[in-house]
Formats: C-alpha cells, sequence, structure tokens
C-alpha cells in the first residue's frame, strides 16, 4: 500500500473548504491515451488505489501500462472504540489522497479502446467518487 516515506506533520487538520473547488493541477493525460478523471470530490485513501491498481492489472491480463497520478499523504487519524472526550488527537490511523473534481487519477496506454474502457469501469467502482473515462482526444 502507499504511504509516504516522512510527513511535515504528523496530524494534519482536516480542512474546511471541502467540495468547493474544482481541480487545477492534473487535470491534462500525460502519460497515457486514457485516464480515469473524478467528476465529485472525496477522500481516496491507500486500500482503494491499490484496490483499483489491481482490478485494471487483471482485467488488462498483466499488458499495457498504468500510471497512478495520485498518492495519499494526507494522514487520518481515528480515536480507539469507547473513548471518553478529550484526553488528544487520535493516533494516525490512515492515509488519504484529497481528489477534487476534474482530477486525473489513472492513466493507461498500450491497450485497445473496449479493454480500456473496461478495466477503467472495474476500477471505478473501488473508488468513493463519480468518474469518468477520458480519452487523449476527447480533452
Amino acid at each position: 500500500m502507499l504511504i509516504p516515506k516522512k510527513v511535515k506533520h504528523r496530524k494534519w487538520h482536516k480542512g474546511r473548504a471541502r467540495g468547493k473547488r474544482v481541480a487545477t493541477q492534473k487535470i491534462r493525460l500525460a502519460f497515457g491515451s486514457y485516464g480515469l478523471k473524478a467528476m465529485t470530490e472525496g477522500w481516496v485513501n491507500s486500500r482503494q488505489i491499490e484496490a483499483a491498481r489491481r482490478a485494471m492489472t487483471r482485467a488488462l491480463k498483466r499488458g499495457g501500462k498504468i500510471w497512478i497520478r495520485i498518492f495519499p499523504d494526507h494522514p487520518i487519524t481515528s480515536k480507539g472504540a469507547e473513548m471518553p472526550m478529550g484526553k488528544g488527537k487520535g493516533a494516525v490511523d490512515y492515509y488519504v489522497s484529497a481528489v477534487r473534481p476534474g482530477t486525473i487519477m489513472f492513466e493507461m496506454d498500450g491497450v485497445d479502446d473496449v479493454l480500456a474502457r473496461e478495466a477503467m469501469n472495474l476500477a471505478a467502482h473501488k473508488l468513493p467518487v463519480r468518474t469518468k473515462v477520458v480519452t487523449r482526444d476527447s480533452l
């Protein structure tokens, strides 16, 4: 699974402006001919990224090339069950990537159109955001 080697601060704030902005980075295909673009905002954790990658790789039967354009670098904390209020912030539980509408999350090349779309749709079912398959000529 993807986790950062080192972070500037161990525990982060959540942030308040979630869902109000569209992506300004990673909005064009940079590597492949097909991409999976987020249409809604959300937090994609490292387990979901890995599940989507596995689904795509299996659908391609280990052919073609896949690029992962998002990286989970935002730590999410959680406190234990039945903990009383107070006692500080919980321990880091997992890492997420904050995805905004318009972000290209995965890219793919070296396969035909039908297989690429099928693989991207299988990956989309593993993610918590609505997505769309885009091609180099559709952007």
